[in-house]
This record gives structure tokens, C-alpha cells and sequence, in this order.
């Protein structure tokens, strides 16, 4: 396939995924939607490619058949793709766990800079020395103001690509009540309420979950192993089957992984909220 076809390609791909733009910007990449499709489509030949390659050695050395190899390539490289493609997304959910872990501190902190009597631009000026995170956030809004753009402006153009939603809605009520006049500190007030609750109760559903998971875990990576392996042996010498070092060793690994799956489900499930 020649270049100007695969770069039409990439064009078609990026076309029927609008949202793909968007994303990109929220991720913090600067990649045009074609490019991001180019790269991902290279690195999904390439790891399919090594990944192809290894696995005929391991099966040419095991004697094994080796020709169904060449009609999974396809499924694997697309899985790969597939897979990739969704970096942005990856990078978006990050971003918004980070912004979550700043974004009551940080809202309190322009709200008592607002009624001690601190402009809302001197406020959001200290609000970007003094958190890594959201700080960036609002430095680019003040950057933008000190090159000509208004306040309003800039706002409505941070909030387009804020991987957010409790931060979207504190622009959002700044923006409201810029338009209106009304007092911004009071605004933002109700608004940090409304998301500390939120908090909360995804600490509370959190709490919940950590039973059934605490159960699984007891039950797949404590008890089974311990009794299985006991009965594993007893019966073994019963029907003469031999335990050999591999057995035992591909048996620690699935041990090793499941409680790998379980901390990263953990992980994964836990807020980011800092109290």
C-alpha cells in the first residue's frame, strides 16, 4: 500500500472519530488526529511484528505448528490498535484523578482569597504558584488575559478542554457570574459544597466495594491456594502424578498474577480525594 493511500487512510479513521480532536486536546497532545492515527497504526505493526516473530521461535522450538499464526496476525494487530487507540483516553482519566485530588483545596483557597478582597485574577494567579495540577490550568487562563484576551474569553476557552467536570463547573459559575455581576465568592461556595458531598459519597461507595473485594481476595489468593495446594499433593501421590519444578513455578506465577489483578482493581477503585 502506497504513503498517499495509508495517509488517506489515516484521514478516513480520523474523520469517523470527531470526538478524536477533542480528546487529543483534553490528554494534553499536541498530535493532529491523522498523526495520533499514523503513530498508533505504526506502533500496533510493530509490536505486533515483534510479537509475531517471538512466538513462531518459542512454537518452531517446541515442534508446534506454526502456520495459525499467520491468520491470527490480524486479530492481534488489531487488538494492539485498538488498544493504543485509547491512550487519550488513558491520559484524560489521569488528568482528571489528578485534578480531582486539588480541586476542593484549591476552590476553597479562591474563595477566601476572594473575600479577603484579592481580585479574581490576582486569585487565580496564587491559585497557579501554589498547586501543581490545577495551577497549570489557571496559568494558561492568565497568561491569556495578560496577552489582550478577556477574562470571559479565556475562561470559555479553558473550559472547552478541561478533562473536568468539577472543574468545568467552577469556570462555568465564575463565567455565570462574571456575566451577571453577582458575587463570584458566594457562587463558588455552593458549587464546592455540591462537590465536596460528591466526594464523599464516592469515598462512602468506595468503602463498600473493599468488602466483596477483601472476601475474593481471602477466597482466591489465601484459602484456595493453601488448601489446593494441599490437596494438590495428597492426590498426587495417589495417582502418581508427578509435581515437577515447572508445574509448581507456573502455579506460583498464576498465584503472583491474581494478586497482581487484585491490588490493580483496588487501585484502580479507589477515588482520587484527598481530605
Amino acid at each position: 500500500m502506497k504513503a498517499g493511500a495509508l495517509n488517506t487512510l489515516f484521514q478516513r479513521v480520523a474523520k469517523a472519530s470527531p470526538s478524536l480532536r477533542m480528546k487529543l486536546k483534553q490528554a494534553g497532545m499536541e498530535d493532529k488526529p491523522e498523526d495520533f492515527i499514523k503513530k498508533t497504526f505504526l506502533s500496533a505493526f510493530y509490536m505486533t511484528t515483534g510479537l509475531v516473530v517471538a512466538m513462531f521461535l518459542v512454537l518452531a522450538k517446541l515442534n508446534v505448528l506454526r502456520g495459525f499464526l499467520f491468520f491470527i496476525v490480524p486479530v492481534i494487530f488489531f487488538m494492539m490498535f485498538f488498544y493504543m487507540i485509547r491512550l487519550p483516553d488513558a491520559k484524560i482519566s489521569r488528568k482528571e484523578k489528578d485534578i480531582s485530588k486539588e480541586i476542593v483545596f484549591a476552590g476553597r483557597f479562591i474563595i477566601i482569597e476572594l473575600e479577603s478582597g484579592v481580585p479574581l485574577y490576582n486569585a487565580m494567579v496564587n491559585v497557579s504558584k501554589n498547586y501543581e495540577v490545577i495551577g497549570k490550568y489557571f496559568k494558561e487562563i492568565t497568561d491569556k488575559v495578560d496577552f489582550g484576551t478577556s477574562m470571559e474569553d479565556a475562561l470559555n476557552e479553558a473550559v472547552e478542554f478541561i478533562p473536568s467536570n468539577d472543574f468545568r463547573k467552577i469556570l462555568w459559575q465564575i463565567i455565570n457570574s462574571i456575566r451577571t455581576g453577582s458575587n463570584v465568592a458566594k457562587s463558588l461556595y455552593s458549587v464546592m459544597e455540591q462537590i465536596t458531598k460528591d466526594q464523599i459519597t464516592e469515598v462512602n461507595k468506595y468503602g463498600k466495594k473493599l468488602n466483596p473485594l477483601a472476601m475474593f481476595y481471602m477466597i482466591v489468593a489465601v484459602i484456595l491456594p493453601s488448601l489446593g495446594m494441599t490437596m494438590l499433593i495428597i492426590l498426587s501421590s495417589f495417582i502418581h502424578f508427578e509435581l515437577s519444578l515447572t508445574i509448581l513455578l507456573a502455579l506460583a506465577g498464576f498465584l503472583g498474577f491474581v494478586q497482581f489483578m487484585f491490588i490493580s482493581v483496588v487501585k484502580f477503585s479507589r477515588p482520587a480525594i484527598e481530605f
